[in-house]
């Protein structure tokens, strides 16, 4: 397996782009099973969660032709199958999302247990529940078969019993191919999940609320959806590793393409660690680029009466959890003391162990819980990546350490960040992968 070596010490700076949003082409690719007409997606990383997800594709029978780096056709004319391969979901976790248009499209999946990062439980019942409101029949025995009536999936009013994104993605493709209304309660709001949304507009279907806890959606009655092409927006959680690396590192960094929407938590934590960031968006438009400047004196910003600061996560637009091990890595580089909270997963903190044994002064105080004491200085090591989010910050830590690091693992590393070595190399980290 390749490995990463970086020789810590180096400030990262220059101009940089970050990639395609990684949560926003998954679920995509699987929407455009929706279709019988072609659909173009644009801006698409080259990572390797994206590669499974169109092997899976090809393998429901579904045409997939690359027409440029970063753009690529699927055309599902001859869906063929509604059975996924084993082999290919035990990959990734975002197999599931082929449940909803599979189902929409040819009124079956059977869908094998899905794979992906170990960082606690991942419950899959808000997605069965909401399926089963759509009247398809749900049986569990070693894979999940869905199954719509004869007549086809029928419209319902569903509150979901938490704001998960990816049941949001599956239910929303599922109503656009239902028998009548759907209204979706409670729904996750992330950017990406408001991707899918306008992808699926484009392909014909008729959602209102976008970007707002409920969605209605007006179904195709079992009719497929036509083809579009979609541009999938940058991805802000490569943006808040590339604002982190700067920061510790001590770097000057400028990061075009952003989209300032989705960036406002995610300055507000930063801030609150002591790493400021200028927007510069021109003529009030989308575009903007992020500056974080040179050489700042990182400091966390207490509360008022001098208490403790704490950053926790939630659903958008509160912070995102993807950015918690990231967030986690600065404050071991900024003066003071901060309590974070990690609600979502059981299993994400225990990757501070790592961070423990590079120097850094943190307290594991229950699986959700930590306290960070800084600055400490770190020291190199050899780590193991654990899953994608702890693998980004353990190449953080690494970049400021003193020594030369060794990241084993890193295909975690590689399934949600693309061409990371070479995008860090030429911002001045002294990196090198070696292959195994």
């Amino acid at each position: 397996m390749d490995k990463f070596l970086i020789e810590g010490g180096a400030p990262c700076s220059g101009r940089v782009t970050p990639s395609g949003s990684k949560n926003e082409a998954l679920p995509t690719i699987a929407a455009a099973l929706l279709a019988d007409k072609p659909v173009t997606l644009h801006n698409v990383p080259k990572i390797q969660d994206v590669l499974v997800m169109l092997d899976v594709v090809s393998s429901l029978g579904a045409g997939v032709e690359w027409i440029g780096d970063h753009s690529v056709t699927i055309d599902a004319a001859r869906l063929s199958t509604a059975r996924l391969d084993p082999d290919l979901c035990r990959k990734i976790r975002a197999s599931i999302l082929f449940a909803g248009p599979v189902v929409g499209r040819l009124g079956e999946v059977i869908l094998p247990p899905p794979g992906g990062d170990v960082i606690g439980r991942r419950r899959v019942d808000t997605h069965l529940n909401g399926f089963a409101a759509l009247s398809a029949s749900v049986s569990v025995a070693g894979s999940y078969r869905l199954a719509a009536p004869d007549s086809g999936l029928k419209g319902a009013d569903i509150f979901f019993d938490e704001a998960s994104v990816t049941a949001t993605e599956n239910l929303v493709t599922a109503a656009a191919a239902a028998y009548g209304t759907t209204v979706l309660r409670n729904v996750a709001m992330e950017p990406h999940v408001q991707g899918v949304c306008r992808m699926l507009q484009a392909m014909g279907a008729s959602i209102d609320g976008v970007g707002t806890p409920t969605l209605t959606i007006e179904g195709s009655g079992g009719t497929a959806l036509g083809g579009c092409e979609h541009t999938i927006g940058p991805d802000y959680l490569e943006i808040g590793s590339l604002v982190g690396l700067a920061a510790i590192t001590g770097g000057e960094l400028t990061i075009e393409g952003v989209r300032p929407d989705d960036l406002r938590m995610m300055r507000v934590v930063f801030e609150r660690l002591g790493v400021a960031t200028e927007l510069d968006v021109p003529n009030g438009g989308v575009a903007a680029s992020l500056f974080v400047p040179g050489r700042q004196k990182l400091r966390i910003k207490p509360d008022y009466l001098g208490h403790i600061p704490k950053i926790d996560d939630a659903p958008w637009p509160a912070f995102p959890t993807d950015l918690m091990s990231v967030a986690i890595v600065v404050a071991t580089q900024s003066e003071g003391t901060c309590l974070f909270f990690e609600k979502m997963f059981e299993g994400r903190m225990f990757f501070v162990d790592h961070l423990i044994a590079m120097g850094a002064q943190i307290i594991l105080c229950d699986p959700h819980r930590v306290v960070v004491v800084g600055p400490s200085p770190l020291y190199a090591a050899t780590h193991e990546s654990p899953d994608i989010r702890a693998g980004m910050a353990l190449l953080l830590a690494a970049s400021c350490a003193r020594g030369k690091s060794t990241i084993l693992n890193i295909r975690q590393i590689d399934r949600g960040y693309e061409r990371v070595d070479d995008k860090l190399r030429a911002l001045g980290m002294a990196i090198t992968r070696v292959p195994a």
